[in-house]
């Protein structure tokens, strides 16, 4: 009787009362610590005279970023440490779910010092040679390291040309004016003050709502010589807002990949690339004017309609009920915000957000980081309400804020694992799949570490240590995952579509370039096909604007396709004895 109960309530996807069954029940396993990554992100602790101060807005770099740095066919991490003398870790895959940190070795370990801070991270082949470079976001001047392909990295951020100071918290890649080379774009927290040592207080946000003195985003043009070009007023992407986050995605299908910029403080904002190497601002029309704290830019067809969606974090907590967006595409660059109606809306205080598809379903379902600081019993707001009520309050000063201490701001909140109800609704199984812990999240990334056919997930928390969470789905549904090469287009296809039809559906899938808060997930792309035996058709659409369609794939298998090249390889599990196959484009 117990067994059939655990079928039966499995089967509607609710959660097993006192117990019974909640181990089978469970598609997580926890490995952190026999991975070998159980080593904790730690905050800056500043060394002046607002440090007391400041200890809420250092909560952060606590990130994680994915790549295959040493070609050998499993996805490595790099993850962030933000201490003053906090090492960051490069964990190459061992292959057989562990890694090994060789950081040191590589040369990427040392991204913190009296003057820096590590914020986040990003993989993104700038010199086009097919081995994914690495961006080191900090506080301060970031740094550029160039993939020497032999397991060492040297920097290169003076010869690069990435040497303006700004205190960037983001960064993403992709090639916007489809020259094929991929261009880089850096979100900005704080105006270019110097943290460390700062010779003014007024270096906070000006008001809570429209604040107009953040440090804004930084466009880069790739020069495919090795240097970057300051271009950001030139392509018409000036903004002042506190940026959290960046995500870019072609929102209408028109090749051209459009931007969106979520600020902390300062109106989120939706840029439409011309398809003549600027963009114009139609943050008005698309989304509207939001007063909101907007903390993650993550896209993804939510709905199977071949449309991409944007989901944004705000704070929805108790001194602040703002509601997260899942913006609709309604196509011609206008969106509709459905959070409500698919109980997406309330994630308490939200980071990083991403779409994947953890049950192989054919829906993409959602995974949202929470929490800002845990710590004492006593709350901090009281302390917030007690500032913004005096009359003409200079909020930009920092001298006016309350030291935090160890009081706690929407601290202790569990994260949302968002199961997909085929398009219509969202409902969350954190609890069941034991995704539902009370560290400060901060980034998320996807991958498949393993090539199993199911999707991991590491978390980076804030000042805590993280998770390794391996997907141990029950064997059944069926998959395919693809990993693209660009020729013509840039070579790690960031950008490019994919257009998978099985089972009477088809479901849109691209290469994004860091999008998500403090998370780069997987280049690969992976496309749960549920009962589908088959997959009927496989389109790509290349960011050069050619397109490939190809029949008669295998399922179950990773699919190597190079741009411009009739056939494609099917890889085999990594534990399978057969070979490798291949087979031809459609046309």
């Amino acid at each position: 009787m117990r067994g059939l109960l655990a079928v039966a309530i499995a089967a509607l996807g609710l959660a097993l009362p006192g117990g019974i069954g909640a181990a089978a029940d469970r598609w997580f396993e926890d490995i952190t610590e026999k991975a070998g990554v159980a080593k904790p992100h730690r905050n800056r602790v500043f060394d002046n005279e607002y440090a007391k101060i400041m200890a809420g807005y250092t909560a952060l770099g606590a990130s994680a970023s994915v790549a295959d740095f040493n070609g050998d066919g499993f996805d490595d991490l790099f993850v962030t440490d933000s201490a003053a003398d906090g090492r960051n870790h490069l964990y190459r895959n061992n292959k057989n779910l562990t890694f090994t940190d060789v950081a040191e070795a590589a040369g990427v370990a040392a991204g913190n010092d009296p003057s820096n801070a590590t914020a986040d991270a990003l993989w993104f082949d700038y010199n086009n040679d097919g081995r994914p470079d690495l961006f080191v976001v900090r506080f301060g001047q970031s740094q550029l390291f160039e993939n020497k392909g032999n397991g060492r990295f040297v920097e290169v951020t003076k010869a690069s040309g990435l040497t303006r100071y700004a205190n960037a918290i983001t960064a993403i890649a992709f090639d916007y004016d489809r020259d094929g080379l991929l261009d880089l774009f850096v979100g900005c927290y704080f105006q270019p003050t110097n943290l460390f040592k700062p010779d003014t207080p007024r270096f906070f946000p000006e008001n809570f709502e429209t604040a107009n003195n953040g440090g804004g985003l930084i466009a880069y043009r790739n020069n495919g010589n090795g240097t970057f070009a300051d271009v950001t007023g030139k392509i018409g992407l000036r903004v002042s807002g506190w940026t959290l986050d960046l995500g870019h995605a072609d929102a209408d299908n028109d090749g051209w990949d459009d931007l969106y910029v979520a600020a902390d403080f300062g109106t989120d904002r939706y840029f439409v690339n011309n398809a003549n190497g600027t963009f114009t601002d139609k943050t008005e029309d698309a989304i509207g004017i939001d007063t909101k704290k907007g903390m993650n830019a993550e896209w993804g067809d939510y709905d199977n309609d071949g449309l991409l969606d944007i989901y944004v974090t705000n704070i929805t907590s108790d001194y602040m009920r703002e509601g997260n967006f899942l913006w609709h595409n309604n196509g011609k660059h206008t969106f509709t915000d459905v959070s409500r109606e698919t109980n997406t809306y309330d994630t308490g205080w939200g980071w990083g957000g991403k779409f994947f598809d953890y049950d192989n379903d054919g829906w993409l379902d959602l995974y949202v980081m929470n929490g800002w600081v845990s710590a004492g019993p006593d709350s901090y707001v009281p302390d917030i309400f007690e500032m913004i009520i005096k009359p003409g309050i200079d909020l930009a000063d920092a001298r006016n804020w309350p030291p935090m201490g160890n009081k706690s701001l929407s601290g202790y909140e569990k994260k949302r694992l968002f199961h997909n109800e085929k398009g219509r609704a969202f409902s969350d199984h954190a609890a069941r799949h034991g995704l539902d812990s009370t560290r400060d999240g901060r980034g998320v990334a996807v991958s498949d570490f393993d090539n199993d056919g199911r999707l991991d997930l590491f978390v980076a928390n804030a000042n805590g240590l993280p998770f390794l969470y391996r997907n141990v789905l029950p064997a059944g549904p069926h998959w395919a995952a693809f990993a693209l090469q660009g020729t013509t287009s840039n070579r790690g296809a960031v950008g490019a579509q994919v257009r998978v039809t099985s089972g009477g559906r088809t479901q849109l899938r691209f290469v994004d370039g860091g999008n998500s808060f403090a998370g780069q997930s997987s280049a690969r792309l992976h496309v749960g096909l549920g009962d589908a035996a088959r997959l009927d058709r496989v389109e790509v659409r290349w960011p050069s604007g050619q397109k490939q369609t190809f029949e008669n794939i295998p399922v179950d298998r990773m699919i190597r396709i190079v741009e411009g090249r009739a056939a494609f390889t099917a890889l085999p599990a990594p534990t399978a004895a057969t070979t490798s196959t291949t087979g031809a484009a459609a046309r």
